[in-house]
């Protein structure tokens, strides 16, 4: 069987959870749209029912995956919906939603609904990319309000760079939220991953942790919480066959490597079609039956090769470890000029296995 896997720690997410949710001081959404960003929505969303204080997906076909597994409790879908439609199946199957446009706000006041929603009304503050503007966001509530449709409004915004410990933006957004949401009197979420972690003077009722759940950071340097994540997905394979080549050699397509001495290259079964990043640069950093080498030369779709020179106790067989508790998903993204969410979420083809001890 081919040796190619993905460990994934739910203890380690636990954990995760717990030190969003203590951190903040508030209840927490465990964000799990994409796929659990590829570790399994599923298997997290089982791994966290009875803590999570609810899960946050983006649509509604990721929240009926949930309620068909028998995942119980709020769920929060992240863009609404797209259909005045949905909100039959949104009703029947107890989610909660986000309205970011005033065109949702109308199909709701039209709609028949069988009782009242749970709505999120977002605020672009910002980012520019989907909520009402400040100017149109207290009429929006007042509307939802006094049509009767709503069961509870909680009043949300997103932060655009709340990643860049060093940037105004994300304060300057709180004062929009701030503004905009003076005199409302409902619950607030405005934290996600990096606000939660890094930005601890922004405070909400809810916050929405989703790549901190997963052990991996959004900052480019040490931060004293998000070194206590801890990684619950290991991707990793080992060596299939072993190549030693004088100086002067290529390796793999295009011969983007060559080698500069005497090599021992092990060539490892994973490759971009399992979801490891294709423009990865040789000298991205791998483990190697627990030591740190490198990848050589050009990912291929199954197999890469790594260097195998300066471990002589290396060989066939040998444990190789992509990303992980030993070796960052962040500093491999960095490597590949990708960021650690895209790494979990290409995610494909190799088994998941779930450990939970």
């Amino acid at each position: 069987m081919r040796p190619a896997r993905a460990l994934i720690d739910l203890q380690a997410l636990r954990h995760n959870y717990r030190l969003a949710r203590q951190h903040a001081g508030a209840k927490a959404l465990a964000v799990i749209k994409a796929d659990a960003y590829g570790h399994g929505a599923v298997r997290v969303a089982e791994a966290l029912q009875g803590e999570a204080d609810g899960y946050a997906v983006a649509c509604i076909e990721e929240a009926l995956e949930l309620r068909a597994a028998g995942i119980q409790g709020p769920i929060l879908l992240l863009e609404g919906f797209f259909e005045a439609d949905e909100l039959e199946l949104i009703v029947e199957h107890d989610l909660w939603c986000v309205v970011h446009a005033l065109w949702q706000v109308e199909a709701i006041e039209r709609a028949a609904l069988g009782k009242p929603l749970n709505l999120w009304l977002k605020l672009d503050s910002g980012m520019h990319r989907v909520g009402l503007f400040p100017a149109e966001y207290p009429a929006a509530y007042q509307r939802l309000l006094t049509s009767g449709k709503a069961a509870q409004i909680t009043l949300m915004t997103h932060f655009a760079r709340a990643d860049e410990l060093d940037c105004p933006r994300s304060e300057e957004q709180l004062a929009v939220f701030q503004a905009a949401t003076q005199g409302l009197n409902a619950p607030t979420s405005l934290n996600n991953s990096p606000a939660l972690l890094g930005w601890p003077q922004i405070k909400s009722d809810w916050v929405r942790p989703g790549i901190m759940l997963y052990g991996a950071t959004p900052f480019d340097r040490p931060q004293p919480l998000a070194d206590q994540l801890r990684a619950v997905m290991t991707l990793e394979s080992k060596v299939i066959n072993l190549r030693e080549l004088p100086a002067g050699e290529p390796v793999g397509y295009g011969a983007t490597y060559i080698t500069e001495r005497p090599s021992r290259i092990g060539v490892v079964a994973m490759g971009y079609a399992d979801g490891y990043p294709r423009h990865a640069p040789t000298g991205t950093p791998v483990i190697i039956d627990g030591q740190r080498s490198r990848l050589l030369g050009r990912v291929s779709m199954d197999m890469l090769c790594v260097d195998l020179t300066h471990l002589p106790q290396a060989g066939l067989g040998s444990r190789v470890e992509f990303w992980g508790p030993n070796l960052s998903a962040s500093e491999v993204a960095a490597q590949a000029g990708a960021i650690p969410y895209q790494l979990f979420c290409n995610l494909k083809r190799v088994p998941r296995l779930y450990a939970d001890d």
